[in-house]
């Protein structure tokens, strides 16, 4: 989803960094052998990411959605040498498919995959976070955002993806539409609770950040 003219978004992504080779093949091979492609989050979302994560240099990220691990390749680029990423999907099938790619990058032995619930993953896991990314099953926005709230470290970084959900959050809301109403809600909750301080972006399909007080 593109909310710029296509003319202004095209100037952005040619006056923007390059991503990786490596992410250039993760990208090629996931349109070749992986059912929506389109859910990668691309090199200009990418490169965003990457900046983010490189300004806050995490020692701890967690991401909820890893689906083909575009993205936790780009959050992974902001890691000390020490640092990990915790990268929680439910597609048994895409684990060695991730794996391939994270290992063929600079941060394979960074990054560790965990296949299962997110909310079921999350309370067992024995660390807190400086950087957590959300973008998995928009319905449950609300409960990811409880379960990670107390597993945040002070000053750390929430981001959360897809908040404009191709615009629909400011359209007539339809009856069964659980994903925008979960949303219209997520959106309110992030920029009304008083442990955060909140910004939404208007880039691509909607990225927030939400900063620990």
């Amino acid at each position: 989803m593109h909310f710029l003219p296509e003319n202004i978004d095209e100037y952005v992504v040619a006056h923007s960094a390059q991503e990786p080779e490596y992410l250039n093949n993760l990208t090629r091979e996931t349109y070749q052998k992986v059912l929506q492609p389109r859910m990668l989050s691309g090199p200009y979302q990418g490169r965003v990411l990457s900046m983010i994560s490189k300004l806050i240099n995490p020692k701890t990220i967690l991401e909820i959605g890893t689906f083909t691990g575009y993205s936790a390749l780009c959050l992974a680029e902001g890691l000390p040498i020490e640092g990990i990423l915790h990268t929680i999907d439910i597609k048994e099938e895409l684990v060695d498919f991730q794996k391939k790619h994270f290992d063929a990058s600079p941060y394979g032995h960074q990054i560790q995959q965990h296949l299962g619930q997110a909310l079921d993953i999350i309370p067992i896991l024995d660390t807190t976070f400086d950087l957590v990314f959300i973008d998995a099953d928009k319905h449950n926005y609300i409960n990811y955002f409880n379960v990670i709230i107390d597993k945040m470290n002070p000053g750390g970084v929430i981001l959360s993806d897809n908040v404009l959900w191709s615009g629909k959050v400011v359209a007539p809301l339809k009856e069964k539409d659980i994903d925008t109403k979960t949303l219209l809600e997520y959106n309110k909750l992030l920029n009304q609770d008083k442990r955060l301080e909140t910004v939404l972006l208007p880039i691509r399909d909607g990225l927030t950040i939400s900063r620990v007080r």
